[in-house]
């Protein structure tokens, strides 16, 4: 089965390269894409990426993947603090979900340190730059193809 993952960018990622680069980083969103886009390839998967800086949108972009896709790589950014309707998404749709950080969120601010997204998800990657993005998707095809051999071994 060739798996089908979308990654999801929060509020103000489509900023990236030109916010705070000290803290984020020099790359562009659309560098990041491009470079999971790249990773997906040579994983032999099916990437799409989506990103807003509405909650709302966010919700429905979760919402409207059920059943088509096998797995949400996340940057909830900002939303990662405050959004129980994310969190509420994400447990709705029952997909299996990395979360991602550019930065370390649990080095930075005592406000970042808590995440309404890592209960609900198999794993968080933060604080690699955009290689959190790329170890989270590996680490999720990797949970993918462990839970695919287990059903077949049935």
């Amino acid at each position: 089965m060739q798996f089908k993952i979308l990654a999801i960018h929060g509020p103000n990622l489509n900023m990236l390269g030109i916010r705070e680069p000290d803290i984020y980083g020099s790359l562009s969103l659309d560098q990041i894409n491009q470079q999971l886009l790249a990773e997906a390839e040579n994983l032999g998967i099916v990437l799409d990426t989506f990103q807003s800086n509405h909650e709302g949108e966010l919700v429905d972009c979760i919402q409207q993947s059920f059943g088509k896709v096998q797995g949400i790589l996340i940057n909830p950014a900002a939303y990662t603090h405050t959004s129980v309707a994310l969190r509420d998404a994400i447990s709705a749709v029952g997909i299996p979900t990395v979360e991602v950080h550019l930065s370390n969120i649990h080095k930075r601010e005592a406000f970042r340190h808590h995440s309404y997204i890592a209960p609900i998800a198999i794993g968080q990657i933060c604080g690699f730059g955009k290689d959190s993005y790329l170890l989270g998707l590996r680490a999720l095809v990797t949970h993918l193809q462990a839970q695919e051999r287990m059903e077949y071994s049935k």
